[in-house]
């Protein structure tokens, strides 16, 4: 029975996927939960981007309300800003035109990819002892934990956003068609 088990467990060691050189040890905690968050909506938000044609990237439900690229955009805008409250220096300047700056679908894409990037990263260089560190965010006093908590939370609000922008245009999300939704 023990030389089955071990037999199992080795077959399943050698199916599993082999993470990446390099890869980073996944963190625990809360850093790790909201990391988690972040990487679902980074890779639902890069799943949508991509199955959304470029002719739709203009697309808006209503006047004065952003469109698909602008929506995009703001994410990974937040995404470069929302660290800022944590001392972390932005890369790029972060400003309002930026969202209406690109249309390019691999542009946008490619932003957006590399602003998840620099949030997961900033995160990943938080040590768990500042987390509960007072941060100034949008003028409130609060803590570093709540400026990453902000950056999870408004991800996966814009990315319910768009899975409705997608919807309305007859797009369905592509893990929503895995499952036949």
């Amino acid at each position: 029975m023990k030389r089955v088990a071990l037999g199992v467990l080795a077959w399943l060691l050698a199916a599993s996927p082999v993470a990446p050189l390099g890869a980073q040890q996944a963190l625990a905690g809360v850093r790790g939960e909201m990391l988690k968050q972040i990487d679902d909506a980074a890779s639902k938000l890069t799943q949508l981007a991509q199955a959304i044609p470029q002719d739709k990237y203009g697309w808006r439900p209503g006047a004065g309300v952003r469109s698909i690229s602008e929506v995009l955009l703001h994410v990974a805008g937040a995404n470069y800003l929302l660290p800022t409250f944590t001392g972390v220096k932005s890369p790029v300047e972060v400003n309002e035109s930026m969202a209406t700056s690109m249309t390019d679908r691999t542009q946008v894409m490619d932003f957006m990819r590399r602003s998840f990037d620099h949030v997961r990263g900033a995160l990943r260089a938080l040590p768990d002892a500042d987390l509960d560190k007072a941060a100034t965010i949008f003028g409130q006093q609060s803590t570093n934990r709540d400026a990453y908590l902000t950056a999870v939370s408004h991800a996966h609000e814009h990315l319910g956003q768009l899975i409705a922008y997608a919807r309305m245009n007859g797009i369905v999300p592509p893990w929503s068609q895995q499952r036949g939704q």
